[in-house]
């Protein structure tokens, strides 16, 4: 049996002061916005990415690797859950829902 091919990925994690749904940028900087996220095609880089996000305790929690595809504005999940991660919490008509919906 083959093993399965590698899927795009996002680094993601939590932001310990604020709980918002953060991802990796290329820089290594932690940004609010899916579409800005670093897709990482290279299984050895994502785990290291992976690496890095957990070195982060200060700024970070919860960090784990996220399917993607990429879109036409940056990358799109792939699951349900980080699709509805990377619009904010449904319980606040403001923020991330606000940007991107009529409330």
């Amino acid at each position: 049996m083959m093993p399965k091919a590698f899927t795009p990925k996002v680094v993601t994690a939590n932001d310990l002061l604020l709980g918002d749904v953060i991802y990796m940028a290329a820089d290594g900087t932690w940004v609010r916005s899916l579409a800005q996220a670093e897709i990482i095609s290279d299984e050895a880089e994502a785990q290291i990415r992976l690496l890095d996000a957990a070195r982060q305790q200060d700024r970070a929690v919860g960090a784990y690797l996220a399917d993607v595809t990429a879109g036409t504005r940056g990358p799109a999940p792939v699951h349900f859950r980080e699709a509805f991660r990377a619009t904010g919490p449904s319980n606040h008509a403001h923020g991330k829902q606000a940007e991107t919906h009529d409330v």
